[in-house]
């Protein structure tokens, strides 16, 4: 006996449709994907299955159970990193820190994810832009706003300080405390 959808055109072309909305967009399948980041990476997704997609990264760099895998982005670098096969963090770094950037990518952040956390940490006598802004290329400080969607797997943290510049980072939550946990037990 046949089914209704192959006695019927339209209910088949129906079903086929109805199947290619539900298949993974970009390869990935949907519970793996917490997030796609920056139209092109998966986090919490399969770092395999990123590296077969995306091109070649500039640099892979493995580490015991970790990866970094660095990607040009215009002038900026992106970062997508894994443990245990696992993409748990995935960060743009961009070339120019300027306090211009910092506030404009706060602004589109705020707009979409709603005031956040500030998390900076700056020495007392820092207590305008101009006294941040030295704390933070000395070393002294840091500018840090964090936004964590309500009911995601997921957060957002943007970052300026003297070592990396300023960055914006997607962090899947349980990945992350994975691989903390395996570095503080020393794997």
């Amino acid at each position: 006996m046949r089914g209704i959808a192959s006695q019927h055109p339209r209910l088949r072309l129906g079903a086929i449709l109805i199947g290619l909305l539900l298949a993974p967009l970009g390869g990935y399948a949907e519970e793996d994907c917490l997030k796609l980041v920056f139209n092109r990476y998966c986090l919490g997704g399969d770092v395999n299955q990123s590296l077969r997609k995306n091109p070649q990264p500039l640099i892979q760099q493995p580490q015991g159970e970790r990866l970094a895998l660095i990607y040009p982005e215009n002038r900026e670098r992106i970062y997508v990193l894994a443990f245990r096969g696992r993409i748990y963090k995935v960060l743009r770094r961009y070339r120019h820190a300027t306090q211009l950037k910092y506030e404009e990518l706060y602004a589109l952040l705020r707009e979409k994810y709603g005031l956040g956390e500030d998390r900076s940490e700056f020495p007392e006598y820092a207590r305008n832009a101009a006294s941040r802004l030295g704390a933070i290329r000395r070393g002294e400080g840091r500018a840090t706003h964090v936004w964590e969607p309500q009911d995601a797997a997921w957060h957002i943290e943007l970052d300026w300080t003297r070592e990396m510049g300023l960055t914006l980072a997607y962090i899947a939550n349980a990945l992350d405390e994975q691989q903390r946990r395996a570095t503080e037990q020393g794997y």
